[in-house]
């Protein structure tokens, strides 16, 4: 292992790089262009303009899961970067300028002369719940070449993108980060993403889980999914054995966090108004469990903090805070 130096960087991300088109849309909207809700499609660029014509007046946003991530961890007070690709193209300046507004370091050269900036249109019902379609674009081409490994070697945490498994080199390019974060003896986490994408590469994930990661972040039906159970209680089982850390979170009933014999069942922190939109719920507890983490708050604390992250992001459109995430957390922090 090489020598330890002190990180500069709490947490680096590697994941897709999109612009989020959000639009409010019914459910018979939903049933008509053939989406099921609160899933994420990948779909084509001719798709994706022929949905994106059918959906009423929508907002740009930029996101990309785990760039909500490192967004959430600077808003909190914590040091970030990305490695993600973009295009040399409008989405791909607005999605570069909001990243480094932010507070998260983001060194990507756009890609030119090939595929455009990825786009998500997300799609959200009455009831808060968000339908993904993302057309990944240049999002889709992280290869190896684009981990920086000082980088990654300057970062107490590196956190990878479940959604980025579906492209080949994008797989490379995370066995190679981990393999770079764990011989300078960093931790590596994952967030599984989405169930449907845990159930088109389970095994890959198990593998990934077993062999790769210290601290893992999926929801119910994620971690259900992956081990192939109907119960929470049994995944939480299966899952204590074969990672770390596991962060589990159960929407309105919280989360559930598991380290060896260590258990943690911590509340959803309470909303100030109703649920607006549920994108980023997920990516924000782990900004703020990550932050906690990188922090030495203890693992129930770091749940707190992501409660409290995840409550202000689905308290309004878009999956990035429009609050000081230190200031709402500050009763946890102190």
């Amino acid at each position: 292992m090489s020598e330890l130096h002190a990180p500069d960087v709490d947490v680096v991300a590697v994941g897709n790089a999109l612009v989020d088109v959000l639009s409010h849309e019914s459910d018979e909207f939903l049933a008509a262009h053939d989406r099921m809700k609160g899933s994420m499609t990948l779909i084509e660029a001719d798709e994706a303009m022929a949905l994106y014509a059918a959906m009423g007046p929508g907002i740009e946003i930029s996101g990309g899961s785990a760039a909500n991530t490192v967004v959430g961890i600077t808003s909190f007070g914590g040091t970030a970067a990305f490695i993600g690709r973009v295009g040399d193209d409008q989405l791909g300046t607005v999605f570069g300028h909001d990243i480094r507004a932010a507070g998260v370091r983001f060194d990507a050269t756009p890609s030119a002369g090939g595929s455009g900036t990825g786009r998500c249109l997300v799609l959200v019902t009455p009831d808060g719940e968000r339908t993904l379609n993302t057309f990944l674009g240049a999002a889709a081409e992280v290869s190896p070449d684009d981990v920086d490994a000082d980088l990654v070697r300057s970062a107490q945490v590196t956190y990878l993108e479940g959604y980025l498994w579906d492209q080949p080199a994008a797989k490379e390019a995370f066995r190679y980060a981990a393999r770079v974060a764990h011989a300078a003896g960093r931790r590596v986490a994952l967030t599984l993403s989405d169930r449907f994408c845990v159930e088109r590469h389970r095994a890959d994930f198990m593998a990934l889980v077993d062999d790769e990661v210290d601290i893992l972040f999926a929801n119910e039906a994620e971690i259900c999914a992956l081990y192939e159970v109907d119960a929470f209680d049994d995944a939480l089982q299966r899952v204590n054995h074969h990672c770390e850390v596991a962060a589990l979170t159960r929407s309105a009933k919280g989360s559930v966090v598991v380290s060896g014999d260590e258990v943690h069942v911590v509340d959803a922190a309470p909303l100030a108004g109703s649920v607006v939109d549920t994108t980023g719920a997920g990516d924000l507890y782990a900004a703020g469990f990550l932050f906690g983490f990188t922090h030495g708050y203890d693992l129930g604390s770091c749940a707190r903090l992501g409660s409290v992250a995840a409550a202000e992001v689905i308290s309004h459109l878009g999956a990035r805070p429009e609050s000081s995430l230190a200031a709402l957390a500050a009763d946890v922090l102190a």
